[in-house]
């Protein structure tokens, strides 16, 4: 595992959620310019219309944040499954042409599960550049959550980097806020004794986890 400061990662990590609002934050304020000069009611109307889909994204991505990299509430803690699964169905729901399907039993996760079946979601939801299918499924076996995200299309959009750093094989200086997320929950996987994998093909995109089950939860 290539060796980072938690002053460098905090960082990297800020910069990606700064560069990810900055979009749907700045389409809000360029709709309310817009709104406040716009006497048509036709046009209004559509930029009433643009300024609830920005709002509905900010939301849908901060609460994303706060699930795939916040530590609120302890890393202990379950999460309900329908939780996460409301914010990757808003992710999906905003992206073209793209359906997300699931394969997940249990009522909730571990807190750490959720954040590495979140960011490997979001990571093949950004692969999927011209639509496709993103399934997730996640259950408990013989001790350990397995997780998988698996994102097919006809065409996949993948950095090789983000492979590198799922699997903890990132070279000195390729760690950089496109990175850190996938760095992040492959030094999470690794501090709890599991890890991560992804295969790629021109069509497909599969990522994988292993995570023990923390000591105290009932399966």
């Amino acid at each position: 595992m290539n060796s980072t400061s938690e002053t460098e990662l905090a960082a990297l990590m800020c910069s990606r959620l700064c560069h990810d609002m900055l979009s749907p934050v700045g389409a809000l304020s360029n709709g309310l310019e817009l709104l406040a000069d716009e006497k048509d009611p036709e046009m209004r109307a559509r930029c009433i219309e643009l300024l609830e889909q920005s709002a509905r994204i900010s939301t849908a991505k901060l609460k994303f944040f706060r699930l795939a990299f916040g530590a609120a509430g302890g890393f202990g803690d379950a999460v309900p499954v329908e939780e996460a699964q409301g914010v990757i169905d808003t992710l999906v729901g905003e992206a073209r042409g793209v359906e997300a399907n699931w394969a997940i039993s249990a009522s909730s996760l571990p807190k750490p599960a959720v954040k590495v079946m979140l960011n490997l979601s979001q990571i093949g939801l950004d692969a999927l550049i011209r639509g496709g299918t993103l399934d997730i499924g996640a259950e408990l076996h013989d001790g350990n959550y397995e997780i998988v995200v698996r994102a097919s299309g006809d065409r996949i959009a993948f950095d090789e980097t983000i492979g590198r750093a799922l699997q903890g094989e990132l070279a000195p200086g390729e760690l950089s806020s496109r990175t850190a997320a996938a760095h992040m929950i492959a030094m999470l996987a690794e501090e709890l004794g599991g890890g991560l994998q992804y295969q790629r093909t021109d069509t497909a995109l599969v990522m994988g986890a292993v995570l023990p089950q923390p000591e105290g939860m009932i399966g």
